[in-house]
């Protein structure tokens, strides 16, 4: 599972943490995260995120 990064802020979200403070479960792909979830560190919305290299 890749890791995406955000492009404002630098956060990476990682599918095997999740993100657990928004109710995200470890193990869920950044493909399967709900359409309206947003980077938890700056509010960016999912396509200012880029696939991590």
């Amino acid at each position: 599972m890749s890791k995406y990064v955000c492009s404002i802020c630098g956060y990476v979200y990682d599918p095997e943490v999740g993100d657990p403070d928004n109710g995200i479960a470890p193990g869920t792909k950044f493909e399967d995260l709900p359409d309206d979830w947003v980077c938890p560190v700056c509010g960016a919305e999912k396509d200012m995120f880029e696939p991590e290299e």
